[in-house]
């Protein structure tokens, strides 16, 4: 069984929100990045989103884009995220996903990225660029699949009712639904009308739904703990890292992921 239909096991006989927390791999550092992760299962996170550092993230607000630039500056490369995991995944016992936008996955070679990817620890793939229509010359459901990984399908508030039927007949894990259309970036409120889909999200989707872009405080998990199962925080978290002075972000992570009461 996948670590990621474990984990969800977990978080349902808990009667609680599960939690996915984002990393740019090699943000600010590899090491703080490995650091981050550590911190994060210490603090009871179920999930963690590994980030691959891409030039043109699309569905990236600032906070990430600019991680993504700085960790591309400082040289790190795809094979470096998979070194990360294959190290981390001896240590960690949540499961771990990659995110990716596809033309990285394209260029390494797509069945042996998925290959790659789970030999080296990875549970799953979010991959939000890659559409449905291109399956039939990509394959990139059909590797993930022969590879035991999980694909993490994407859907927005401005998904047709049509469209999330379809990405619901192959979506396995769970499904990421954003709180808005758009880019990442941490709110202070989030959209009125998540509620409303995220009820018709459950009509259509069989798999848990996790929820993401926004997501900074406390009581944005209050609200979304009977409308969801996961929810996603990122650039919260790398906002964090950005503020922490000197070699106080490790500390300052776990101290922000504490005062959610997870």
């Amino acid at each position: 069984m996948n670590l990621i239909d474990k984990q969800l096991k977990k978080i349902k006989k808990e009667k609680r929100l599960g939690l996915m927390t984002h990393v740019v791999v090699g943000y600010p550092s590899l090491e703080v990045t490995e650091s981050l992760v550590k911190v994060m299962e210490a603090a009871g996170v179920d999930f963690i989103e590994l980030q691959i550092p891409f030039s043109d993230p699309l569905a990236d607000g600032p906070t990430i884009m600019r991680a993504c630039e700085k960790a591309l500056e400082n040289g790190v490369r795809v094979v470096d995220a998979f070194e990360l995991v294959q190290k981390l995944s001896k240590q960690i016992k949540i499961p771990l996903l990659f995110m990716a936008y596809y033309n990285t996955v394209f260029k390494y070679g797509t069945e042996k990225f998925c290959n790659d990817a789970r030999k080296a620890g990875i549970c799953g793939l979010v991959v939000p660029d890659i559409p449905l229509e291109e399956e039939h010359q990509e394959h990139f459901i059909k590797y993930c699949k022969k590879a035991g990984l999980k694909n993490i399908r994407v859907v927005s508030p401005i998904s047709t009712t049509n469209r999330l039927k379809k990405n619901a007949e192959i979506a396995s894990g769970f499904v990421y639904c954003t709180t808005r259309q758009g880019i990442t970036g941490a709110k202070d409120k989030l959209n009125p009308n998540i509620s409303s889909f995220l009820k018709k999200m459950k009509k259509v989707f069989r798999v848990p739904i996790a929820v993401g872009f926004g997501i900074s405080k406390k009581e944005h998990l209050k609200q979304l703990s009977s409308l969801a199962d996961i929810a996603v925080i990122g650039s919260a978290i790398i906002d964090i890292v950005n503020k922490s002075a000197g070699n106080t972000a490790e500390k300052d992570v776990k101290d922000f992921l504490n005062s959610l009461s997870l």
